[in-house]
């Protein structure tokens, strides 16, 4: 069902955040996110002009990980920034190497890359970043008989799909149902 019809508007602001998945040939994954912010009008930041539609920040990221989520590398570029030193956040994004995505991970990515350590635009992508990834290495984990098992009980009540009461854990993972 869509949205309402909104009220008479103009757009002015337009935020693109593109988060992409790959199997890699040596066993690992590679997760990708862009992050593009645009204006409908022309103004300047204090360090240069924007042009409507020009790249108010253009960030890229990538995390390395293994099939149980260790981040075996990490790199980030800063293509657009309001100002010319911005590039110079996204540096600290390495700093992630070494970590698991798992319960606790963006606490832990925080304290690595946060405040002044960082980019804020680019810290936002760890959210969208740590979901691909645990989509993209689900299937890699589901292949081994044992992984699957282990895999209901990570996921399991994480969401409202995953109730260990409801008809989703009732009907995947028959052992782990504890409804009616």
């Amino acid at each position: 069902m869509p949205l309402s019809a909104p009220a008479a508007r103009n757009k002015l602001h337009h935020r693109r955040i593109d988060v992409q998945g790959f199997e890699r040939a040596d066993g690992q994954f590679d997760i990708e996110a862009e992050l593009m912010d645009t204006k409908t009008y022309e103004f300047h930041t204090g360090n240069r002009p924007m042009k409507m539609g020009d790249a108010l920040h253009h960030m890229r990221a990538r995390l390395t990980v293994t099939e149980d989520l260790l981040i075996t590398a990490a790199e980030a570029v800063t293509e657009a920034g309001p100002y010319h030193i911005c590039d110079g956040g996204a540096a600290s994004f390495a700093k992630l190497t070494g970590l698991q995505i798992k319960a606790g991970f963006l606490k832990a990515a925080n304290e690595r890359i946060g405040g002044i350590n960082g980019c804020t635009h680019i810290r936002e992508f760890l959210q969208q970043m740590a979901t691909v990834a645990f989509q993209t290495t689900y299937p890699a984990r589901a292949r081994r008989a044992e992984d699957v098992q282990r895999s209901s009980t990570r996921l399991l009540n994480t969401c409202f799909a995953f109730d260990s009461k409801g008809s989703v854990v009732k009907e995947r993972w028959p052992a782990q149902y504890d409804g009616d």
